[in-house]
């Protein structure tokens, strides 16, 4: 028997993990922790202890498929390659490159996600290119470039242990992010203060110092809220507010109004809650913001994040340690993808497409002439697929019939497409509708590197071949673009791509593998003898001074109604992993969380006459489910919560499409229900 540990990088939530794979005789049989990772320090989630379970599942797509009919069957590569590409140059030849969308991923790695955009761009033409990144930190992106300058955290994971004082909202770190939530329970043995506001009571929520429950769709009523008595009570920083931001008056002039007596009108927060959350906050001399799609995913997403920030600034809580404005990455990569440039207004590094020096600079790099207006969003796209306008997608790693909000309006574009192309590693929900399926490696059957939510660049290492005719997605995406006609896809390796990357994105510019195998490494890193950033924004923020938005209070798009009562809230649970393809294929979490349900607080159930494990039927205005009711104090009354990792009940049948006008991001967190019995 040959056995072996191979040191790789967990493919799940985007802590960033290092983990050791055990092998034996070519498969993946356990996981070990990495005593020495500087983030999991010897510790896994029980997702990270099952890594290896979905590897060799019998469901792994082994060989191409193409739709002959009504069925997929089996092809060969040179076939659906080419089937593909005529497709592509017969889409951009009738109707121009834009008519074409390609949808990156955030569990693929840098080097391939770096691909992707390049495939885009170069190869076909337009800057349509755009990853999951649309669906939950799109908002954190855009808010807190306009309001710092970067688009990230601003801290790191280890900081959090060393905090006075903890914020969590929109975020069940000790579920989602488990690591980092244990990082936050040392902080809290070493005496640090944490206040939880979300509108669920979570396993953090109930230990913290400070929890409140607000009403969905009202976070920027309590955050200005907060920030109204730190001013009125004279706590905030005086000498960071003048000296390093600029629109304090106005956020001043602004903030009056969100009295606590005002915003628990709004939001249901009890005022002296607020007062005494806001006092905890000001008064710590290390306050880290800790938050996630409970933020993002609303149609004032950018604002939220843009809120948040002003809390910090406020305070002075930026540019040092334990402190800043941290989002908790979803998935393991997609930190990473929005860095390579999966992104349709972004190149690599965070610059504009629309810079029209920029653009010169990457046209000499990859040796042709690109677009100068912007591309599609990923939430666009389908909306211009119903219209005529998008023609056809090649979507890498992601699963939109099972992601996206409205999935019927989703199923509906796609069956509109001339031609869809899908590269993955099961037949999910969305590969089932594709023209063409090509089979794609895991994360243990090839190498690259993720970046974590800190902007550690980690290390995928190959630790068993992928199945049958499996391929890495990076080789895929380079023989399209090679057979497009591009010659900028010669790469013999990832390490080849990340030097690549390296040389055109400045932030990366001191990145590669020699050194990110010895060392952990976070971005910007603009030199080789550059040691790395772990905090952002010291001293200046990168667009100088920070900036307060003046941000109001508005609705949810969608409101409840005599038909639709209750407010549907969206998010994940402690076994499950985005839309279920990896994590209900493995059998240890699947025993733990076999089905779909609805949480919805007992006096709700009790005025319904349901019981818990009961039948019931959530329906919203674009569609109905059916699953068991979990009756539970944990959810506020006239709130119901359903995971969206269920396809046989799939949450985003019911959610709202309604978009962030910024960041284009859908309202995921909101909309209105109803439940009856079955």
């Amino acid at each position: 028997m040959s056995v072996k540990h191979v040191l790789t990088t967990c493919p799940y939530c985007g802590t960033g993990c290092n983990l050791f794979l055990a092998v034996a005789d070519g498969r993946a049989v356990g996981v070990i922790p990495c005593k020495t990772d500087e983030t999991s320090q010897g510790q896994l989630c029980i997702k990270g202890y099952n890594a290896h379970a979905f590897v060799h599942h019998p469901d792994r797509l082994t060989h191409p498929l193409m739709r002959k009919g009504e069925q997929l069957t089996k092809a060969g590569w040179d076939e659906a390659l080419q089937k593909t590409v005529d497709e592509i140059k017969r889409l951009v030849a009738e109707h121009g490159p834009d008519s074409v969308m390609v949808l990156a991923s955030a569990k693929c790695t840098n080097e391939e996600n770096y691909i992707f955009q390049k495939l885009a761009r170069a190869a076909i033409g337009t800057n349509n290119i755009d990853h999951c990144a649309r669906l939950c930190h799109a908002s954190t992106v855009a808010g807190l470039l306009q309001s710092f300058g970067s688009g990230a955290m601003t801290n790191t994971i280890p900081e959090f242990e060393d905090a006075d004082c903890l914020l969590v909202t929109g975020s069940n770190t000790l579920e989602a992010h488990p690591l980092i939530g244990a990082r936050m329970l040392k902080a809290m043995e070493k005496g640090a203060k944490v206040i939880v506001i979300d509108p669920r009571d979570t396993p953090l929520s109930r230990i913290a110092t400070i929890s409140m429950r607000q009403e969905p769709g009202t976070d920027v009523a309590w955050i200005n809220g907060m920030i109204n008595v730190i001013i009125s009570e004279d706590l905030y920083d005086h000498e960071f507010v003048a000296e390093r931001t600029t629109g304090f008056e106005e956020l001043r002039e602004l903030v009056k109004s969100y009295t606590p007596e005002r915003v628990e009108e709004i939001a249901g927060v009890p005022r002296q809650h607020l007062i005494d959350a806001a006092r905890t906050y000001a008064a710590a001399d290390k306050a880290m913001i800790a938050y996630a799609m409970g933020i993002t995913q609303h149609s004032n997403g950018t604002n939220l994040v843009r809120t948040l920030a002003n809390l910090a600034m406020v305070t002075g809580n930026v540019g040092k340690e334990s402190s800043g404005v941290n989002p908790l990455r979803g998935q393991c990569n997609v930190q990473g993808a929005c860095d390579a440039g999966a992104l349709p207004n972004l190149y690599p590094g965070y610059q504009s497409v629309e810079d029209a020096e920029v653009r010169a600079k990457f046209e000499k790099a990859w040796n042709g002439e690109l677009q100068a207006h912007k591309g599609m969003t990923l939430t666009c796209a389908f909306n211009q697929a119903l219209t005529g306008e998008v023609k056809g997608m090649v979507i890498f790693g992601e699963n939109p019939m099972m992601s996206d909000p409205d999935i019927g309006h989703i199923e509906a574009a796609i069956q509109k497409l001339e031609f869809l192309a899908v590269i993955d590693i099961f037949p999910t929900e969305t590969a089932k509708l594709a023209d063409v399926i090509l089979p794609a490696a895991c994360y243990a059957e090839k190498d690259g590197t993720f970046t974590s939510t800190d902007r550690a660049i980690r290390v995928v290492r190959k630790a068993v071949d992928p199945p049958g005719e499996a391929r890495p997605d990076w080789r895929i995406a380079c023989e399209l673009g090679r057979m497009l006609g591009n010659d900028g896809f010669a790469f013999d390796s990832p390490a080849d791509i990340m030097n690549e990357l390296a040389a055109v994105a400045p932030i990366y510019g001191g990145i590669d593998y020699e050194r990110i195998d010895r060392e952990n490494v976070r971005w910007p890193c603009p030199s080789k003898d550059h040691p790395g950033t772990k905090v952002l924004h010291t001293g200046s923020f990168k667009i100088g001074k920070g900036v307060f938005a003046i941000v109001e209070h508005t609705p949810p798009m969608e409101e409840t109604d005599e038909d639709f009562p209750f407010i549907l809230t969206t998010g994940r649970n402690l076994f499950h992993f985005h839309t279920g393809s990896m994590t209900r294929r493995s059998v240890k979490l699947q025993r733990e969380s076999p089905e779909p349900y609805v949480e919805i607080n007992s006096e709700d159930a009790r005025q319904l006459d349901v019981l818990e494990g009961q039948s019931v039927r959530v329906s919203s205005r674009r569609g109905s489910i059916t699953l068991a009711a979990r009756v539970t104090d944990w959810i506020r009354p006239g709130t119901i919560f359903i995971p969206f990792h269920y396809a046989e009940a799939a949450a985003n049948k019911l959610t709202n499409n309604a978009l962030d006008p910024i960041a284009q991001i859908p309202e995921f967190k909101v909309c209105a229900a109803s439940v009856e019995k079955a």
